[in-house]
């Protein structure tokens, strides 16, 4: 049976928050119309990314950012590997999508399966003019054409190693971790 072993913790809290502060900044010079600015997490880690980055924006800005939460788990193409019954929550985008600049977060990218799910469920609200992907750790390993135009962080690793994000709304913790998967007997 496989293990996890923590090799290295990548992130701090305060290096997770000085990572968004920079990212917000690099929103803000990117983005031509806030207006049509809005921010869509997908469920679990990108929700508390986009929270998050909503309100520095906010904070530097004095203006709301639109944030919506996107569940993918009937979007997913290894739904029958996942489990029998998958657990499915709600999809909760309470704006129109429509012509707006969305930029998708999550947490971290790894093959580009969960983006590609995630653009099928977001285009299933509508038709943005634009979607830009945001993650706070790209790890590599990419099975399809997908590429973050925000990035927290670069991590390379191999196929046995795990990034895990810990945030205090979902997890208790702060912070980020280079994980190993091990063999029962190497423990």
């Amino acid at each position: 049976m496989p293990l996890i072993r923590e090799k290295a913790q990548l992130m701090s809290a305060s290096e997770i928050d000085r990572t968004l502060v920079r990212l917000a900044h690099e929103i803000l010079e990117k983005t031509k119309d806030l207006d049509q600015l809005a921010f869509v997490g997908i469920r679990r880690r990108g929700v508390p990314l986009a929270q998050r980055l909503a309100a520095k924006i906010e904070a530097l800005e004095n203006r709301k950012i639109p944030v919506g939460i996107l569940d993918i788990n009937l979007y997913r193409d290894d739904l029958t590997t996942v489990d029998i019954k998958p657990v499915v929550s709600a999809t909760e985008i309470p704006f129109s999508v429509q012509g707006k600049d969305i930029i998708l977060m999550d947490d971290v990218l790894y093959t580009g399966r969960t983006i590609r799910a995630a653009l099928d469920a977001l285009f299933d609200h509508g038709r943005p003019a634009r979607v830009s992907l945001l993650a706070l750790i790209d790890r590599g390993h990419r099975e399809l054409p997908i590429e973050a135009r925000y990035t927290g962080r670069v991590v390379q690793t191999t196929d046995a190693e795990i990034i895990e994000v810990k945030f205090q709304e979902i997890d208790g913790m702060e912070k980020v971790l280079l994980v190993e998967r091990t063999n029962a007997a190497e423990a």
